[in-house]
């Protein structure tokens, strides 16, 4: 069941909520390939590790409620989800610095969400600028702003060097891109109203190492 007026208060959502909503979605797609109908809310919570309760929570913060002793029917459930995670009309993703980890990502993204789709790449290495690579258009750095406007641009994939990322930031904001995960260990000063998700690789291993060593 679908509370209209909840729906529309979810456009403003808490990060860790919208983490748990795409994470919700991806489980309850593995369980419609496996043929699966309903799922109920303990179920999922099992899945990820956290209680039946934040489960009902996140779902009741986003207007939707299931009023069956079946469960949530798994199919409207995901739908419901894409209406709160996915632009209406879609939005493209732009990937800078076509390194191995770029490739990695675009190859592995690319397919898993209609609605979000890696569409190019910008690198200055003259064998990638002009080709396709991991099944996308490489264009030169150089031409940034303008392409990312002509292709509307609206997420950028940040896996430059970190030396250069810096100088990034201004060809960005002047694309008008709305969004920007980055793979660099740089932090960068964007302006307020683009969203940075900062995803430094190294200092998530270094975390994982240290719980992981013995420290007795």
């Amino acid at each position: 069941m679908i509370n209209d007026d909840e729906h529309t208060a979810a456009k403003q959502l808490p990060e860790k909520t919208i983490e748990r909503l795409s994470e919700y979605r991806r489980m309850l797609l593995g369980c419609l390939r496996q043929g699966r109908t309903h799922i109920y809310s303990h179920e999922l919570a099992s899945m990820h590790g956290i209680t039946a309760v934040q489960v009902r929570r996140d779902l009741m913060l986003i207007g939707f409620s299931s009023d069956t002793k079946k469960g949530y029917d798994v199919e409207v459930l995901i739908d419901f989800i894409g209406t709160i995670l996915d632009s209406a009309e879609g939005l493209n993703v732009g990937v800078i610095g076509m390194g191995n980890l770029a490739q990695a990502v675009t190859h592995y993204f690319n397919g898993k969400r209609s609605r979000l789709r890696i569409t190019a790449a910008f690198d200055v290495d003259p064998q990638k600028v002009g080709r396709t690579v991991a099944g996308v258009p490489c264009y030169d750095m150089e031409t940034f702003a303008r392409t990312a406007r002509e292709l509307d641009i609206r997420v950028v994939i940040l896996s430059s060097p970190s030396s250069v990322a810096a100088g990034l930031v201004e060809p960005i904001t002047r694309a008008g891109v709305r969004g920007v995960l980055n793979f660099t260990s740089m932090p960068l000063n964007f302006p307020d109203d683009i969203y940075v998700e900062d995803y430094d690789i190294i200092t998530l291993l270094e975390k994982v190492a240290y719980f992981a060593k013995d420290n007795g």
